[in-house]
């Protein structure tokens, strides 16, 4: 009997104490969850609250009756989707500009992030390092306005080149072929200067006795970065690939909405720009929401087996 009470005490007396260190860890921290209030609450809205919407994927929604009102039809909406003759296009497009992103966009942000740490003049590094941070901050409307003015076929100044050598003028925006090289090459040349941030900052933490120690042992620079920078940037890596793997439906509707038009809708049309155009414009909005829920699934399963996958393999991992 005294045993129990001594035990019941003693679990009592633990709780205490871990509540009274969780208070003081809240208190002593207190000025960084301040900080953060702004971020959790503007996730709880609109990220987390709008995931009880996601419940008329399985009714027929009427915007008039609301979720409570409109019926129930089970995975109606599901079978309509993978049912639809384009379905398989679409998909298929969405998913080829993803890898192309992954293969051609994702690299050339850590080699251009690897090129910039090579340069020895602060100077010339920084003014190479805001113009190619530059177009990030463009939205994809005057993107395209530029992408317009450039390959025109009648006045853009690529086409002008192409003629003078005597070729025919190329439409490249109407052209069902070059659309998805033109879409990735347009987010190459937007964001990957903007990426090389977190790899810059990554490789400023790398301890300068290690490129001294390989200089030492004979090491150049390019055995230096594939011996020490390289490995040191892996976990970065990892956690940008496995986000970059969660996203691999979600190629952007901006970034492709205004390329966009009857001629290279063949390769160019994703789910996005497809959601949008049913869902918003036909109003059909429980077959669009199933689409979306179907490309959060999608995501989610291929992160959790990336993440159990690099977690076996490199022991670098989300979660």
């Amino acid at each position: 009997m005294a045993t129990n009470i001594e035990r019941s005490a003693a679990i009592s007396s633990a709780k205490t104490k871990h509540s009274r260190s969780l208070w003081s860890q809240l208190w002593k921290y207190r000025a960084l969850y301040l900080i953060s209030i702004p971020g959790i609450v503007y996730f709880l809205i609109f990220r987390y609250i709008p995931l009880f919407g996601s419940v008329i994927a399985f009714q027929n929604y009427n915007i008039f009756k609301g979720i409570t009102g409109s019926p129930w039809v089970g995975f109606a909406n599901f079978e309509k989707m993978f049912n639809y003759h384009d379905f398989s296009r679409i998909l298929t497009n969405n998913i080829v500009l993803a890898l192309y992103d992954i293969i051609f966009v994702f690299p050339a942000a850590i080699i251009l992030a690897l090129l910039l740490n090579e340069l020895r003049i602060v100077l010339y590094k920084r003014i190479v390092q805001t113009i190619v941070y530059m177009p990030h901050f463009l939205s994809w409307v005057v993107i395209s306005g530029i992408a317009v003015s450039v390959f025109s076929p009648e006045t853009g100044l690529v086409n002008s080149v192409i003629a003078k050598l005597g070729f025919e003028p190329i439409y490249f925006l109407g052209d069902n072929n070059l659309i998805r090289p033109f879409l990735v090459g347009a987010g190459m040349w937007r964001d990957v200067g903007y990426s090389t941030i977190i790899y810059l900052a990554a490789m400023a933490s790398i301890s300068p006795d290690l490129y001294e120690a390989a200089q030492i042992d004979g090491a150049n620079r390019f055995k230096q970065t594939l011996t020490i920078t390289l490995p040191a940037l892996m976990p970065t890596i990892t956690i940008l690939f496995l986000l970059q793997i969660g996203q691999i439906l979600d190629f952007g509707f901006e970034r492709v909405w205004v390329f966009l038009n009857s001629l290279n809708s063949g390769n160019g049309e994703i789910l996005d720009t497809f959601i949008y155009r049913v869902g918003i414009l036909d109003m059909q909005y429980s077959y669009t929401t199933a689409i979306g829920l179907f490309k959060s699934v999608v995501g989610l399963i291929l992160l959790w087996l990336c993440n159990t996958l690099s977690k076996k393999t490199t022991g670098e991992s989300l979660f």
